[in-house]
């Protein structure tokens, strides 16, 4: 799986996004150790030419195959293949020159990639949570089938993870997800009508894209981790909660059966679970900023407000049910936040549309994945049409 100098070989997928230029970061710091096979972007591609200039993968892939004709071959070096479409994504994932695979792309799109990455055995590095919520028992099943490992590069399941390593998986009473709230935690309901869509990416701890920054104001991120650890640790729903902790140093607990209780501490940076998810099981010093145990702070914890935030209930109901639940709450999820954005929705319409298109939809317990990709296709056009 590493070439002859024992250098193991990293695709990332979705280079030019939040997850993918941390990545970067990282392998920029470990050249020595890891070669990089692939980088993918979907249309930034001046992005992903000077990503390329620097680290000279193998392979670069634009999955909007229109830009096809608009892109000069000379912007990118001889000795980097350049290729186009989302089927390419795939066959770079499972390429046998490619090692290790860091799913970073958002959104239900990043499935196929990671699927790929799976079915040829790779250790996938996964920051696309809409793998899981989509497909969860699904691609868990395909993993232990196939031989590949998915160490979580999100922040608190990399945080579940670590802290997982301190027992055995019988002894694990619950695990508890932390959330920032968001830059809302304090408004109330009324003035939660109003919110613009500015407001909403005004996020107080981290830096992230715009849909993953709209999903933490609505508290729809938090409901979607809910799912995926669901499915991630095979744990059953009522053993996973949430907490709110606005400074975002703890990033979640595991809860032994004898009480004690085990988090994961650092400060609000993607690079730590990205560099520990491609190290595992070895730790190494690296960029990520550490905490100052000679500055005082504190840290506040306290439960999330369900009625202000209805999202949360949503990903609670979605991980006892399963089946086809996931796929449609994730669809009609991207398409109302797409709206949001657009000014269509306001922002307390999100989890309602979200929660019409998911009481509409014909449930399946035992999904295939084509049903799976049908039911988003079906959950997409249902939530552009909704109004409330």
């Amino acid at each position: 799986m590493t070439d002859s100098a024992g250098i193991h070989r990293i695709a990332v997928l979705g280079s030019t996004g939040s997850i993918g230029t941390n990545c970067l970061e990282v392998l920029g710091e470990m050249r020595n150790e890891v070669s990089v096979a692939g980088l993918t972007a979907h249309r930034r591609w001046q992005d992903l030419q000077r990503q390329a200039e620097i680290f000279q993968p193998r392979r670069v892939v634009i999955s909007d195959a229109t830009l096809k004709d608009q892109i000069p071959r000379s912007s990118f070096s001889p000795k980097t293949e350049l290729v186009f479409g989302a089927e390419a994504i795939e066959a770079l994932a499972a390429d046998d020159e490619t090692d290790v695979v860091v799913a970073g792309i958002v959104g239900a799109a990043g499935l196929r990639g990671t699927w790929a990455a799976i079915e040829a055995g790779k250790r996938v590095c996964l920051a696309n949570k809409e793998t899981l919520v989509v497909a969860g028992p699904l691609v868990m099943e395909r993993a232990r089938e196939r031989g590949a490992t998915i160490i979580p590069v999100d922040s608190e399941h990399s945080a579940v993870f670590q802290a997982l390593q301190s027992g055995r998986r019988q002894e694990v009473k619950r695990v508890v997800l932390t959330a920032s709230g968001g830059p809302f935690r304090t408004w109330d309901a009324s003035r939660l009508k109003s919110v613009t869509p500015q407001e909403a990416m005004a996020h107080p701890t981290w830096n992230m894209g715009p849909k993953i920054t709209i999903d933490s104001a609505t508290l729809m991120n938090k409901a979607l981790e809910v799912i995926e650890a669901r499915w991630l640790f095979d744990l059953e729903a009522d053993q996973i909660e949430v907490v709110v902790h606005p400074q975002s140093i703890v990033h979640s607990f595991v809860e032994f059966v004898d009480g004690s209780v085990i988090a994961q501490l650092s400060p609000p940076d993607m690079k730590l679970p990205i560099q520990y998810a491609l190290t595992y099981p070895e730790r190494r010093s690296g960029i990520a900023p550490k905490l100052d145990w000679k500055t005082a702070f504190h840290l506040d914890f306290s439960p999330p407000d369900t009625d202000r935030f209805p999202a949360l209930l949503l990903g609670f109901e979605v991980a006892r049910r399963g089946g086809t639940c996931g796929a449609v709450l994730n669809a009609a999820n991207e398409v109302a936040v797409a709206r949001f954005l657009a000014g269509e929705l306001a922002f307390c319409d999100i989890p309602r549309a979200c929660r019409a298109v998911l009481d509409s939809h014909h449930f399946d317990p035992s999904p295939t994945l084509s049903e799976l990709f049908r039911q988003d296709t079906w959950a997409r056009e249902e939530t552009r049409q909704w109004s409330s």
